[in-house]
């Protein structure tokens, strides 16, 4: 059948399976691999026909949290051979520089979406029990008598119909998700305050290359990634009220930005490789990631602020906690409604603290009293910017980490305010100037 492919063993003919994803992407691929080697049948259902379709507006990185991840499922080795890099991220503040420590788990992956998404839906189908299913856009939700959900309506681009029946419907598909809004999940929607645009440049190499930097300008922002083929993502995102002089002319607006910063990196040195990439609406998304024989896993569950990076690591991850939550249920072993509960649980626990203090910082306002004195003594100490990389690497859990840390930061910056520790006077605000557009 034309836009199917089967992964070995799977059984041609048959639209009855143990599970159907719909989204190809980063979490229904990696959801799919974990639940295709665990014994179950998955359809894995992606509308795009073309098997080198990508992401494109999105950035590339995956935080340190979500490596074991790309380790467990055999995919950390194919990214780095593709071109893919380790980086730590360094982050200028107006107290300093914060620079994580040198270890392993400080390290992140930068891979462009270009490679990433062909490379991880390529290593979905070939798993054994997995049969990816091209050109199929998911109209209508099949329900039992329970109102449970038990499949799918797949339509393709020439009309023809095809219904996929499962005991398990999983939404991957992104954050405007057709499986939620079919589904009836309540959504939740918070507000955002900047816009974004990037470019990949080539001959722009930052220092400390190949670490990736981030100036969190209180409240503007700026970064660089660093990434295959020698290539450097820039991205800025200010604050709403910026906006009409960057839409004149984004590229100019945004080097000239990069160009201003304080230490800035060569942007102005850089050759622009590939389109401008703008995303003026970000709007975070919230919804219950769990329903009667339904789950919802990546951005489909929680659409975040990407200023901070998260959203591909917490797509494969939220793909990894659904497949072992869900795995045993799917043997037989218990019932699926269990499997969820573990599920939801593991979602709200492992990121409720996160996305909240995310949710709170994107609407564009200023650092309150306890993040300044946070980023501050990190700037001025290793045990605090230690505990600090942790919390933003999300490995750690904020409410943990700050009781933590918080007897060490204030005395970091008693000290500090008491001439006792060394380190010189705060740096001075340095302000953006305004982009000649």
């Amino acid at each position: 059948m034309e836009g199917v492919e089967r992964g070995r063993g799977s059984e041609a003919g048959s639209d009855d399976y143990d599970v159907v994803i719909v989204g190809a992407s980063l979490a229904g691929c990696a959801a799919a691999m974990l639940l295709g080697r665990s014994g179950a049948r998955v359809a894995l259902v992606e509308k795009r026909p073309d098997p080198t379709a990508f992401k494109r507006v999105c950035g590339h990185y995956i935080q340190p949290s979500g490596v074991p991840t790309l380790e467990r499922l055999g995919l950390l080795e194919p990214m780095l051979a593709a071109g893919g890099l380790r980086s730590r991220v360094r982050i200028w503040t107006r107290w300093g520089w914060v620079d994580p420590p040198e270890t392993p788990r400080a390290y992140a992956l930068n891979l462009r979406r270009e490679k990433m998404d062909p490379l991880v839906r390529e290593a979905a189908a070939g798993v054994r029990g997995v049969e990816l299913l091209r050109r199929q856009t998911a109209e209508t939700l099949l329900r039992d008598s329970r109102d449970a959900v038990c499949g799918v309506i797949c339509r393709d681009p020439d009309g023809a119909e095809r219904q996929l029946r499962g005991r398990l419907v999983v939404g991957a598909d992104g954050r405007d998700s057709a499986v939620a809004k079919l589904a009836g999940v309540k959504e939740k929607t918070l507000p955002h305050g900047r816009f974004a645009y990037s470019i990949y440049l080539e001959g722009a190499k930052p220092a400390n290359f190949p670490d990736s930097q981030a100036w969190f300008l209180d409240p503007q922002w700026a970064a660089t990634f660093p990434t295959d083929d020698d290539l450097v993502l820039y991205a800025v995102m200010p604050t709403v009220d910026r906006l009409p002089e960057f839409k004149r002319d984004p590229e100019k607006a945004l080097v000239s930005f990069m160009a201003n910063l304080p230490d800035p990196p060569p942007a102005l040195e850089g050759t622009r490789v590939g389109p401008v990439i703008g995303k003026l609406a970000m709007p975070n998304k919230l919804r219950g990631p769990v329903a009667p024989g339904l789950a919802l896993i990546g951005d489909a569950a929680l659409a975040t602020d990407p200023l901070f990076g998260i959203g591909c690591g917490w797509a494969f991850q939220s793909g990894e906690w659904l497949a072992d939550s869900v795995a045993p249920a799917l043997r037989g072993e218990e019932a699926l409604d269990r499997g969820l509960e573990r599920y939801r649980r593991r979602h709200r626990s492992e990121l409720r603290g996160h996305s909240f203090l995310i949710h709170d910082y994107a609407t564009g306002r200023r650092m309150n009293p306890f993040e300044r004195a946070l980023w501050a003594a990190a700037a001025r100490d290793s045990k605090v910017a230690e505990g600090f990389e942790g919390l933003g690497a999300r490995r750690e859990k904020p409410g943990r980490t700050i009781a933590r840390l918080l007897p060490r930061i204030l005395a970091v910056n008693a000290r500090h305010a008491l001439g006792r520790d060394g380190t010189p006077a705060p740096a001075s605000r340095t302000p953006i100037k305004a982009v000649d557009a």
